[in-house]
């Protein structure tokens, strides 16, 4: 049985891509194996969502192709979202490549890596439920790509040009293929998407994430369901509702909002205004007071001003937010915002970040103090490492445990721990 290694770059979205192919190649045959030693192949899932990540993923196309050379490697396949980017383009560049597989054709993987074609854009740009899918992140903890693709049109971003117009799975597809997941031994799912507070409008003509929580809650053996990417005019009442009532939807948003400053927003084509965003948090902690909320924030947009940059830096100090990813601007060809005038100096956009993220590590701190002493439900990733409700997997903080004798964990178990210390995203506890 020849044996097949995959590298997937980019976010989860991108993991659940590279899981739908790995469930082809498995079912065609192929043998996935967790590294390049002895493997005959390599799928490599590209992303192409800002310039570095285009360098990383064109790093790695070398790196697999000298591993070709030298006869380390029979075939590489390259996929997503840099096969979408580039197109027949990438081949020209690195023409050792055998074959190309495009977001909208992930079931033709198998047939493209046997038969060296490529299929690079699918007539069919509907989505469903993937026939096989082979898990590629921890037993216990899942992704579930309930939509693909992307309707706004954030003057920074290239998503809907390479992943084309908001698609969603039909509700039954959905329920399913959870369903399988949680057979499967998931007992934390996360809900992901491009905006998951749009599923269903194209399809229903009405986003049904409520409708959609609501089923999904009564399948047995989940014990967390967690929502990625919500955008916050999307959040309704009703699905409030839902997040309140049922224990099992974790009290945690990622409602990344990009910035604060209403001058800034209106050049980034977003809907919020800085009175939309602070009245959602608002209502958010009323509904939940101890709801955990992350975001991003993009600094050096073009046109931000020192007085942007000075509204958003106050509001991270007093928003509170337990987790904040921090961008500099990235001038991507194709976008609206790259020929905007008023471009930021590179240095300039380093200078804000930095500012930024010491003035999140503050909030951090004061997090971190009121969590010392409380005891906590963790769901542990590894026999020493567990995470809070608070903590999204791979991206967000973490906890260690202090080893109890006679109790040995693993991975996927639910433990009650009480936090000793605190610094940065690592905790300490100790089992309750």
């Amino acid at each position: 049985m020849p044996k097949l290694f995959i590298v997937s770059l980019g976010c989860p979205k991108n993991l659940s891509d590279s899981e739908v192919m790995a469930g082809e190649l498995a079912a065609a045959g192929w043998e996935l194996v967790p590294s390049e030693e002895g493997a005959d192949a390599a799928l490599l899932n590209t992303c192409a969502f800002l310039g570095s990540a285009v360098r990383e993923s064109e790093g790695e196309i070398r790196r697999l192709l000298r591993l070709k050379a030298r006869g380390r490697l029979s075939k590489v396949l390259v996929a997503g979202c840099l096969v979408e980017r580039e197109k027949e383009a990438l081949l020209e560049k690195f023409p050792g490549i055998d074959a190309l597989v495009g977001v909208n054709a992930l079931s033709r993987a198998a047939e493209a890596i046997a038969a060296g074609r490529s299929y690079i854009l699918a007539a069919d740009t509907r989505i469903d439920s993937p026939r096989v899918k082979a898990r590629l992140t921890a037993p216990h903890s899942a992704y579930l790509k309930i939509a693909d693709g992307c309707g706004n049109r954030c003057a920074y971003c290239l998503i809907p040009s390479i992943r084309g117009p908001f698609r969603s799975k039909p509700f039954e597809s959905v329920l399913e293929e959870a369903a399988r997941l949680a057979a499967s031994g998931a007992v934390e799912i996360s809900l992901i998407a491009q905006d998951t507070t749009s599923y269903g409008l194209d399809l229903y003509g009405k986003p049904r994430l409520a409708g959609l929580l609501k089923e999904l809650v009564k399948i047995q053996g989940v014990r967390w369901w967690r929502l990625m990417y919500v955008y916050p005019e999307r959040v309704t009442k009703e699905l409030l509702g839902v997040m309140k009532t049922n224990k099992s939807v974790v009290r945690y948003l990622d409602m990344p909002l990009q910035h604060i400053s209403d001058p800034v927003l209106r050049r980034m084509n977003r809907s919020s205004t800085a009175a939309s965003i602070k009245a959602k948090i608002a209502e958010l902690r009323r509904a939940m007071p101890d709801i955990a909320l992350r975001t991003n924030f993009i600094v050096g947009f073009p046109g931000e001003t020192a007085a942007d940059f000075k509204r958003l830096l106050a509001f991270v100090k007093e928003a509170g937010f337990d987790n904040v990813g921090v961008f500099g601007y990235s001038r991507e060809p194709g976008t609206a915002a790259a020929d905007l005038p008023d471009q930021v100096p590179g240095g300039v956009k380093a200078e804000r970040a930095d500012a930024l993220i010491r003035a999140q590590s503050a909030v951090v701190d004061r997090i971190n103090a009121g969590l010392r002493g409380s005891t906590l439900e963790l769901l542990m990733d590894s026999p020493r490492f567990g995470r809070t409700y608070r903590d999204a997997p791979e991206i967000d903080g973490r906890v260690e445990v202090e080893p109890a004798p006679g109790r040995k964990l693993k991975a996927g178990d639910f433990v009650n721990a009480r936090i000793l210390s605190a610094t940065g995203y690592l905790r300490k506890a100790k089992l309750s």
